[in-house]
């Protein structure tokens, strides 16, 4: 079964004006690299190499200098424009022709995942889908009602849902990690904006619901989930980033150390693809990877 990767990178950024007012938010760093890096990262890790970038008609050829189409990390990116932000939920209704019958894993750019384990997890997600269930993944917050809530059982089965509850049925947000079946595409279809005028996804979760075929991966203790759409979110987030990288001296979100990794690149290549790039510490990491391989 094959799975495609959706990276909804649309929307106007106002919550982080003034720096957005001339630049995607997706592209602001964090910390040593592009917010999208991030986001990005986690479908490769899962071991998605079709990938569809959504976003807006002004972005869309500043993505395509950022990230090409996706050879420099082995994989393949294709860009969608999303006219208007017109709700999460539309993502599945301008991609349904280029991902056809496959399931589709949607991650929201300006979410960051981090944890040691987190790719077990995607596993288990991934063989979900194999049995008819979607996924969404929830992270213990100490404030829920300014989330979308799930409420879930002692098999991982999503009960109820709730958007920005005034008294919470749980403490787990929903994060903007999603793995779909391909009936999505169609389920997508059926919903109505709501008042803001939004096809919303907590709807569209609520089908998946309805059908009893909505599991909820938790992300417990040991994981970080941060959604960098305010500007303290994103300095919070570039802190984070870099007392990782500082202390452990790895990097988070290479996409060229995932590739080679995966094998999508040989080292080669890879060597190939960085030879003009500037001496950064970034591409002296994955310089000093390469010769570790070799």
């Amino acid at each position: 079964m094959s799975v495609k990767g959706i990276l909804l990178a649309g929307g106007n950024g106002t919550r982080l004006a003034p720096c957005t007012n001339g630049v995607s938010k997706h592209l602001l760093p964090v910390y040593d690299k592009p917010m999208i890096y991030y986001p990005l990262s986690i479908l490769m890790l899962a071991g998605i190499t079709d990938i569809y970038v959504i976003t807006t008609p002004q972005d869309s050829e500043a993505y395509q200098r950022a990230l090409g189409h996706g050879e420099m990390f082995g994989i393949s990116i294709s860009y969608i424009v999303q006219e208007k932000p017109n709700g999460i939920a539309e993502a599945f209704i301008l991609t349904e022709e280029f991902v056809g019958n496959n399931s589709v894993c949607l991650i929201l750019g300006d979410n960051i995942f981090w944890g040691r384990d987190l790719s077990h997890n995607i596993d288990r997600a991934i063989k979900n889908l194999k049995s008819g269930f979607s996924t969404i993944f929830a992270y213990q917050v100490s404030d829920p009602h300014r989330y979308g809530v799930v409420e879930v059982n002692g098999n991982r089965q999503a009960i109820s849902l709730e958007e920005k509850p005034q008294e919470p049925k749980s403490n787990y947000a929903i994060t903007g990690l999603y793995f779909y079946n391909s009936s999505v595409f169609e389920k997508a279809k059926k919903i109505k904006p709501s008042l803001r005028g939004e096809l919303e996804i907590t709807d569209l979760n609520n089908i998946f619901l309805d059908e009893n075929s909505l599991l909820v991966e938790i992300l417990g203790r040991g994981f970080s989930w941060i959604d960098t759409g305010t500007h303290e979110s994103l300095l919070e987030a570039g802190n984070f980033i870099k007392s990782i990288e500082s202390h452990q001296g790895y990097k988070i979100a290479c996409l060229e150390e995932i590739a080679l990794v995966k094998g999508w690149l040989h080292a080669a290549e890879l060597l190939e693809n960085i030879t003009e790039m500037p001496n950064t510490g970034y591409y002296a990491y994955i310089r000093q990877l390469i010769s570790n391989a070799n």
